[in-house]
């Protein structure tokens, strides 16, 4: 018999009673249902096919996740191997190797009572997928293929593996002996599937799964999945952080539910820099998040969330409700674990935070910094060497070299002592810790003004007063002497001296002669490169760092291997636009006084005579189009994939009030021109930092042939016939326009029409 009050429930049975206070009777089944649960979304910093160093950033994750009271824990995609070892997932060694870190990962202490799921390639009846492969104390529970491939911008990954077609469906994976003899399991599930604990219910979406317009994280929250988890290898793009924070917020929004997204920070081999910004979403709300740009290696971000606030965000959404009491089931693969501790009820849990984007320019600042910091340590080198010209494009190379010094000085603060230990490394001294910015890139950057008889003193005076503010080591020389012996073979061996178009010399010993300049600071780079270090008593070499912007390399502005022929470019995906709005941030931001002149100078060359000792040659002038032109031609042509025809359609419209159709046209066709006719040059474009969404970089992200029919013919045609049409139209509609007003100014003077 049972007898209730307002105040106690009194139990009789087996001549025992109980007497309970309500409220701690409910504390006491919310103890036993389990009902909060703390997760780990984990940032790393990884590179391809270094397993060992990847091993150690993966077990570091895990032990900081678990000091922080995570139960579990997922990671970025293909951790273990690195996101981007290309065609080395055609090797069978890639998957061995995974498979061996794996095993490390089973037989690690650390590793036991947390459910963790890793990203690495498994093989499946011959086919290569991408996998999460979730375990618990020594045993595997399921591997997890990736089910939508990503195949746009620079990813190609239907070049190496498969997607898993078997929606809701699995089948027996038969493990490796070495893993089996750790696990005591011959086979595992390996399929669309979920797993179900004691207390709450998981699912996985992999990458571009969530950007997909039939994300998967939609059926499975219909099926009762609650947490979903998302390992990512997502890079970053100038405006673009957004995007991702938008589609976590939204796959949890509509559906209820928490989100978590583990993304890759870094570069791991690739132009692109993996941008972070982990996350983890509840009902549409974030709740925790990790940086965008940082040189953490391992950044853990945990979240305590109460299951009972997505049963009952959902329940409140009634036809989300019907919809799941007749939705299809996927498979539930059984655990014997709980997330949640015993007693839960005291755990605080994360509340909602807003998410404070950075602007262009500090992505700019931070992003190709951290871009070439983790180039500089992982190619064994000792610095950089950069010719310094004084112009808009060399300066943004050299601030981002010294905000990288910045960055690096702030976490050496911050007691991170893997940035102190590679920085002693880089540097060749054991006791060094930096202090200061300044001194810092003293010692990392060597900076160089190769001035020549058409160098203007404007110029390397900016380029000076630069180089001492922001502390490199720099040099003045003058090259014309090199300049001199080179023509001097030409002319022995021809017996002809070629001349400058002021100077009476036709167009192309004109440009033979800018060439042979630009060219030359190319061959002294590298010397000074090889050579700086040996004469300023420290061992290694430097990397030579371009400066040619995007707009530039899209145009084909530039000398085929000339000083934008580097080995790395920090500003090759960057427009000229967003340089100069990047500039006058680093001015007051990092007190640059001399950013000013240089951002308000007119850009040139200084590969022509100068005029009484001025500048007279103009980059837009040799161009025949501005950079803000250049801009919008190249987010055209990529972005909005329009050939010429269709890129005249456009501009007539949005330069109507500027231009006529026929200067629209003729500005249309001699982009087109200069585009085709430089298009080789970048089959061998310096590797650069992918910042734009229009690049037109070669080797990954822009496929097209490097030889054209420079006259467009048939596509130039199509252009004359519409101009012609809508000048006819614009003459009859003027002619009419005419005709009325003449009628109507007869009418009203009584004229009889």
């Amino acid at each position: 018999m049972t007898h209730v009050n307002d105040k106690t429930l009194e139990t009789e049975g087996n001549n025992n009673y109980y007497s309970i206070n309500i409220k701690n009777l409910f504390v006491f089944l919310k103890a036993i249902m389990g009902r909060k649960v703390t997760i780990a979304a984990t940032t790393l910093n990884q590179w391809a096919l270094d397993f060992e160093g990847n091993r150690e950033r993966i077990l570091q994750s895990i032990l900081e996740a678990k000091e922080l009271g995570a139960t579990y824990r997922t990671g970025p995609e293909l951790e273990i191997c690195g996101y981007s070892c290309e065609d080395h997932f055609l090797e069978s060694d890639s998957f061995l190797h995974s498979w061996e870190v794996l095993l490390d990962l089973l037989t690690a202490p650390i590793c036991k009572d947390m459910l963790i799921d890793i990203g690495m390639p498994v093989m499946h009846r011959n086919v290569a997928y991408n996998c999460r492969v979730a375990f618990l104390n020594k045993k595997i529970i399921l591997i997890r293929p990736k089910i939508l491939m990503c195949e746009d911008g620079n990813y190609r990954e239907s070049r190496w593996f498969s997607g898993w077609t078997k929606l809701r469906q699995t089948e027996e994976y038969h493990l490796p002996r070495m893993i089996s003899a750790v696990t005591g399991q011959s086979v595992v599930a390996f399929g669309d599937a979920v797993i179900s604990t004691r207390d709450t219910c998981i699912g996985y979406e992999i990458c571009e799964e969530l950007w997909n317009p039939q994300s998967s994280h939609i059926a499975m929250s219909l099926d009762g999945v609650e947490i979903i988890a998302n390992g990512s290898g997502s890079y970053t793009e100038l405006r673009k952080a957004y995007v991702t924070v938008d589609l976590v917020k939204s796959a949890t929004f509509k559906p209820g539910g928490c989100y978590l997204f583990s993304n890759l920070r870094g570069c791991d081999g690739q132009r692109y820099y993996f941008n972070g910004c982990s996350c983890i979403a509840l009902n549409g709300m974030i709740v925790n998040r990790a940086r965008q740009f940082s040189m953490q290696e391992v950044e853990v971000t945990v979240a305590t969330i109460d299951l009972e606030d997505i049963r009952s965000y959902r329940n409140q959404l009634r036809s989300r409700s019907h919809l799941a009491a007749s939705s299809p089931s996927y498979p539930r693969i059984m655990v014997d674990f709980s997330l949640s501790p015993e007693h839960d009820n005291t755990l605080p849990t994360a509340m909602p935070i807003d998410w404070v984007y950075l602007r262009p320019e500090e992505e700019i600042a931070q992003g190709p910094a951290c871009w070439l910091w983790d180039y500089l340590r992982r190619s064994g080198q000792g610095g950089f060497f950069l010719p310094l010209s004084g112009g808009v494009d060399s300066t943004s190379t050299a601030v981002i070299v010294f905000s990288m010094c910045r960055m690096v000085v702030t976490a050496v603060k911050h007691g991170d002592f893997k940035v102190l230990s590679d920085i002693r490394k880089i540097l060749g001294d054991t006791d060094y810790t930096p202090n200061h910015a300044a001194d810092l890139c003293n010692r990392l950057l060597i900076t160089c003004y190769m001035g020549t008889e058409n160098s203007s003193n404007e110029t390397k005076h900016r380029a000076n007063t630069l180089a001492a503010q922001i502390g490199s080591y720099h040099m003045t020389i003058s090259i014309d002497k090199a300049i001199s012996a080179v023509l001097e073979i030409f002319s022995r061996a021809t017996g002809l001296f070629p001349k400058f178009g002021v100077n009476g010399g036709c167009a192309r010993q004109n440009l033979a002669l800018q060439n042979i300049q630009a060219r030359l600071r190319m061959v002294l780079s590298y010397l000074f490169a090889q050579l700086m270090l040996w004469a300023r008593g420290r061992p290694g070499g430097l990397l030579v760092l371009g400066s040619a912007n995007v707009d530039e390399a899209l145009r084909g502005y530039m000398t085929k291997y000339d000083c934008s022929s580097a080995d790395i470019n920090p500003i090759g995906g960057i427009s000229k636009t967003d340089l100069r709005m990047f500039l006058n941030y680093t001015k007051e931001k990092f007190n640059l006084s001399v950013i000013g002149d240089i951002v308000n100078a007119v850009p040139t060359a200084e590969l022509e005579p100068l005029k009484e000792g001025q500048i007279a040659q103009t980059d837009e002038q040799d161009m025949g189009m501005t950079y803000g032109e250049l801009s919008v031609f190249g987010k055209l042509r990529k972005q909005n994939n329009c050939g010429p025809y269709s890129m005249y359609c456009k501009l007539v419209q949005t330069w109507s009030d500027t231009c006529t159709p026929n200067e629209v046209a003729e500005k249309v066709k001699h982009f087109f021109r200069c585009y085709a006719i430089n298009r080789h040059k970048m089959t061998v474009l310096t590797p650069a930092y992918h910042a734009e969404s229009y690049s037109p970089d070669d080797n990954r992200f822009d496929h097209r042939p490097f030889l054209y029919r420079a006259n467009w013919s048939w596509q130039f045609r199509a252009i004359d016939k519409q101009v012609q049409y809508q000048t006819e139209m614009h003459r009859n509609k003027t002619e009419r326009t005419s005709r009325k007003l003449e009628t109507l100014s007869r009418s009203r003077a009584g004229v009889p029409v």
